[in-house]
Order: C-alpha cells, then structure tokens, then sequence
C-alpha cells in the first residue's frame, strides 16, 4: 500500500509540473484563478491524507505514520494556506506591477520544493531529501518576501492593509528560525530534547498566530479600505500595537508545559490578555461598518465572516485558559486537545477565511452547499476529537466503533474540497 500511495504521490507531481511548465510556457499573464485551484489541489491532499492518518487507528496499515504525519502538516500549511495567501497577497499589490515573470518564476520553484516534500517526507520521514525540500521551500519563501518588498507599488506602502502584511511576511521569516532551529538541535542535542519540541512550537506559533492571522487581517483592511470605510489613525494602531504585542508573547504559552519560572506564565498571560483588546477593536471596526460590508459584499460571505468571527473568538479564549497551570498540563497531557484546537484553527479560522477572501475577489466560487458539506465534516470532527480527550481526562465511556466513527466524518471535508475543485476547474470563469 505503501508502495502504491508513493506511485500515486510521483504521478501527482509530475502531473503538477507539467501543468505548471505549460502555464509558463503558453500563459503570458499570471493566471491566478489556475494558482487558486492549484492550492486547492494541495488542500484535497491533506484532507486525503488526514483520512490516511485516520485508517491507522482503524486497520493495520503498512506505511509509517509519523512520516504520513510530517507530509500532512508540510502540505497542509506550506501548500493549501501559504500558495493560498501569496495568491492574494499578488492580486492585491502586485497584479499591475509588471513583474509577471519574476512572480511566475518564484511559484514554479516553490511547486518544486512541495511537490518533493510530498513524495519525500511519506517515504523517509525528516531525512536527506525532505530536508533539501524543505530548506529551499525557506528560501522561496524568502524570495517571494523580497519580491513583495521591492516590487509593491508606493500607492500601497503606507495603507493599513499593506503594514498588515509586511508585517505577517516578516513573522514568515521570523518563524523559520525553528526550522534552522530543529537542525541543529537534531545534530547537538537530538529530537528527545526539550529544545526540539520547542523550536516546532516556535515556528508553528509564528505561522498560525502570526504570519496567517494577521496577513488575514491586513486583507480584511483591504476590503475596508476598498469599502471606503472610514478608519482612524487611533484605532489602527491601537490594532496594530496590540496584536504585535500579543503575538510575541502569547508564543510563552508553548513554553508553559515544561512548567518554567511564574515569570513565563505572567508574560504568557498577559499576552492571552492583549489579544481582547486587539480583536475587539476589529470586531468594532466591522461591526459599526456592516452596512458599507454590506453594499461590497455577498450575504453568504458576510455569514462566512460571522463565523469566522465565532471560530476566532473560541481561539482566544482557549488560549487564555492554558495560561493557568493547570489547563498547561491537561493540553500537554492529552493530546486530543492540541490536535483540536491546532484542526480548530486551521479548518475553521484559516481555511474559511481563505474561502471567504478567494470568492471576494473573484478567484474561487463557493457554492453553499458545498460549503455546509466542509463544515458538517469540520463541526462534527471537532466534537468527537474534543470528546476524546475529555473522555480519556474524565474517564467518561469510549465506544468502540469512535475511530470508524471520525474517519467516517472527517472525510466530508476531502469530499466537498474536490466538489469544490472540480467546480472550478469546469466552470471557465474560474479557471
């Protein structure tokens, strides 16, 4: 099986490449609706093999599941989220710029780079050629920041959005200090060491707090300003203070479970404590704006953001809650809740705003159905990923067939992002 899995794995990229080597070829403007699909492409193949990894606890399956592991979370946050958001980040400053081929260039590269993580890490795990992959993913990753840096037109420098968003690129660059990090605790100290796990927690902290949520927001302030929608001075930098604030010191809240000095629990708390004050000037903002949102923007993405909202709210509490000492162990102890909350964000922040702002300008179309089809699959995995780790916590009844069970829902989530993607790639105006 695993022999068929990496066949299928190669096929897929050569697939990939070959598509991408025609775009360039034959294309002679950046076609960002075939970028989208492509991302949605990656977006399918975690889900697929998020189902793979779920079959583990179900059947004997002969393959290694940390390696299936490490492909999953790579694909998940370097392919569908980072291929997402870059699109945006283009068709909002640079699609006028005229620097086509300089783009075009820096997303085949970064194709190479995933596309030998997804056969690479399935196979060996963090080895030699999954490492090559990953390192000059890095470095794609910090030619495009370069890219947007030196090529965004003046117009856009000083906006609210773009200071969003230069700031997200640079907490990307910052978040690959762990990576940087991991080698050389891997070769010194090795992967059983404490400064391991905390170089991952580094650079997962800095990607999902940092570098999506506020490249998420700067887009957000995008649509304000298109929206004409007044914004103070005041009340962006009293945003923009806090969120940076909160986001450097809500990463001690990864460094709470080696129970360290009272001094990190209070710089951990109060970075928990800064987020309030940072979204509830956002949610203000939109809110005391609905009615502009409304003349700019459908009523299924205005639901979309409502929940959005909702989902970002959960987040915030939670980590206000592993502040205290007590619920730092209970989310080190079960590992249900960590998996929930990191699916919580992912699935439910990340992933819906990335529908939401792809359909906004015109690069994917969501049709509702489709959407309800994700979010039952999200909702009901949620509920029976947090079960689990309460029922283990409380010693509550565990049912045998739980695993069939999760399986079973986690895969409407695949299933309507390749409803999605057949969607788009048959409908000419999106593709």
């Amino acid at each position: 099986m695993l022999l068929f899995i990496n066949q299928g794995a190669i096929k897929i990229g050569i697939f990939t490449l070959q598509t991408l080597r025609k775009l360039i070829l034959f294309s002679r403007m950046v076609n960002l609706k075939n970028h989208t699909n492509v991302a949605l492409g990656y977006f399918l193949l975690v889900g697929l093999l998020g189902i793979f990894l779920r079959l583990f606890f179900v059947t004997s399956i002969p393959a290694n599941f940390r390696y299936v592991v490490h492909a999953h979370s790579h694909i998940a946050l370097l392919g569908w989220v980072y291929i997402a958001l870059t699109t945006l980040i283009y068709k909002l400053y640079l699609t006028d710029a005229g620097k086509d081929n300089i783009y075009r260039r820096i997303f085949l590269f970064t194709q190479v780079t995933l596309i030998g993580m997804l056969i690479a890490f399935p196979i060996q795990g963090y080895a030699l050629f999954s490492i090559i992959f990953s390192t000059l993913f890095l470095f794609a990753s910090y030619f495009f920041t370069w890219f947007v840096f030196k090529n965004v037109p003046d117009i856009y420098r000083n906006t609210y959005s773009f200071r969003c968003i230069r700031a997200a690129l640079w907490y990307m660059v910052i978040s690959s200090i762990g990576p940087w990090a991991i080698a050389v605790v891997m070769v010194t100290l090795g992967n059983t060491s404490i400064w391991y796990k905390l170089s991952i927690y580094f650079y997962l902290h800095f990607q999902y707090n940092a570098w999506f949520i506020l490249a998420l927001c700067g887009i957000l302030f995008y649509i304000l300003e298109k929206a004409k929608v007044f914004l103070t001075e005041k009340d962006f930098n009293f945003f923009f203070r806090y969120i940076n604030y909160s986001i450097i010191l809500t990463f001690f809240l990864s460094t709470l479970w080696v129970e360290p000095h009272i001094i990190f629990y209070i710089l951990a708390g109060a970075g928990a404590i800064l987020q309030f004050p940072a979204f509830f000037r956002l949610f203000n903002l939109v809110s005391r704006n609905w009615r502009s949102f409304g003349k700019k923007i459908s009523s299924f993405n205005l639901f979309l953001l409502k929940i959005i909202g909702f989902f970002l709210l959960v987040k915030i509490v939670l980590q206000a809650l592993t502040t205290f000492p007590y619920f730092a162990t209970l989310s080190f102890n079960y590992i249900d809740f960590v998996v929930g909350y990191l699916h919580w964000v992912f699935l439910g922040i990340i992933s819906i705003s990335l529908f939401f702002f792809l359909q906004q300008f015109n690069l994917l179309r969501l049709p509702r159905k489709v959407f309800w089809i994700y979010f039952a699959g999200l909702v009901l995995s949620e509920l029976l990923i947090f079960y689990k780790g309460i029922a283990i916590w409380l010693g509550l009844p565990f049912f045998s067939d739980y695993f069939l069970l999760l399986t079973s829902v986690s895969s409407l989530i695949p299933v309507s992002v390749a409803i999605l993607l057949v969607k788009n790639l048959n409908n000419p105006k999106y593709s």
